[in-house]
């Protein structure tokens, strides 16, 4: 099935890799692909210790937010997401728990190709030892159309408004 974690709120990747640990330990093969990441954040740290989680991620080298990149940087961003998408099918296979966190934004952005998602999601679907986890501020219509799981996350009051700014071992 495929769950979908969505929204402007706070939890999405969190929810995302509670699942994820939850499957570990239940002995299911695990890959977790990050969109549009490659700081150092507390979570990776954790899960670099269990060696049944395998993580890809990355973006173009000196790259800030997308909006910020060269077209050089978006174009090299791509190739990465699109690799780094094609090694998760592959060390997954058709089972498992494949997490693809902010992959709605990087597909919004143009950062990823939605038919390898299209083409990933009916590849799983049905399948009761394989479970698709998407994650994503804002969600192209068809990626919810064929989601089993929806969990909106809205932010109704975050510190950030009021000008705190990301804290190390809450928001990374």
């Amino acid at each position: 099935m495929t769950h979908l974690y969505f929204g402007d709120g706070k939890g999405k990747t969190t929810a995302a890799l509670g699942l994820l640990l939850r499957a570990a330990g239940c002995g299911w093969k695990c890959v977790l692909v990050q969109f549009l990441k490659d700081w150092d954040c507390g979570e990776l740290r954790s899960l670099e210790r269990l060696t049944d989680i395998t993580v890809l991620r990355g973006k173009a080298e000196g790259a800030a937010f997308a909006r910020d990149m060269s077209a050089d940087q978006l174009e090299k961003t791509r190739a990465m997401h699109e690799d780094n998408l094609r090694r998760a099918m592959q060390l997954c296979g058709d089972g498992g728990m494949l997490v693809l966190d902010e992959a709605a934004d990087a597909i919004k952005l143009g950062l990823l190709g939605e038919d390898t998602v299209r083409e990933l999601m009916e590849q799983r679907r049905g399948r009761e030892d394989a479970e698709l986890v998407i994650t994503g501020h804002s969600v192209p219509d068809w990626i919810l159309q064929r989601s089993d799981y929806i969990t909106e996350l809205v932010k109704r009051r975050h510190p950030y408004d009021n000008g705190v700014l990301a804290r190390r071992g809450i928001e990374w």
